[in-house]
């Protein structure tokens, strides 16, 4: 009996979870217009990761906030990570990443990064926009991320977008300890 139960959950409702996976996180590499310029949108790859590592060392003073092996293990879960690029004539640009939980129908951006040349050119209102998106294809409730409290510029992008705070995470950041906010995005209530 419990055979034929699982059987009939798993072809009822795990099956119809996967092929919604299946279906909207298989990101076809194409070319995007974001404010005039062309850029390459795909799927980010173990190759990536020194390019990826470069744009964090640019971004954060010449730290890097996760190391090569933690966007490696990122990367090879493929069931429930999602990570993009964005490359501009062959160099990488831009990228984001985000974890997926079924069971509580959120979608957490884990990182999002801009190269300094291309900050403010739309990147990461475009590739945020993008991950809300495949969120709500997914049927999800709500996309999560944490910012660092200093990092103004990034939090009034993110509550143009419509996030909004939701609480503070103390000495969350573990090179200096600084605090995040942690922010929220009801999907429920796009229209």
């Amino acid at each position: 009996m419990w055979k034929k139960f699982k059987e009939w959950f798993q072809q009822n409702f795990y099956n119809k979870q996967v092929q919604l996976r299946e279906r909207y996180l298989d990101i076809k590499n194409h070319d995007v217009e974001i404010n005039g310029t062309n850029y390459f949108l795909a799927k980010a790859m173990i190759p990536d990761i020194p390019e990826i590592l470069g744009i964090e060392r640019a971004v954060y003073g010449g730290q890097t906030p996760w190391d090569e092996r933690a966007f490696r293990t990122e990367l090879m879960r493929k069931s429930d990570r999602l990570y993009l690029v964005l490359r501009r004539n062959d160099w990488l640009v831009a990228f984001i990443g985000c974890s997926l939980n079924d069971h509580t129908k959120d979608c957490h951006i884990t990182n999002v990064a801009v190269a300094p040349n291309f900050q403010n050119h739309g990147l990461g209102y475009f590739l945020v926009n993008t991950i809300i998106k495949k969120a709500r294809q997914l049927k999800y409730d709500k996309v999560t991320l944490e910012v660092r409290v200093s990092n103004a510029r990034a939090q009034k992008l993110y509550r143009d977008i419509g996030f909004v705070d939701n609480g503070l995470k103390k000495d969350y950041y573990f090179n200096d300890r600084e605090d995040a906010l942690n922010m929220i995005l009801d999907i429920t209530k796009i229209g």
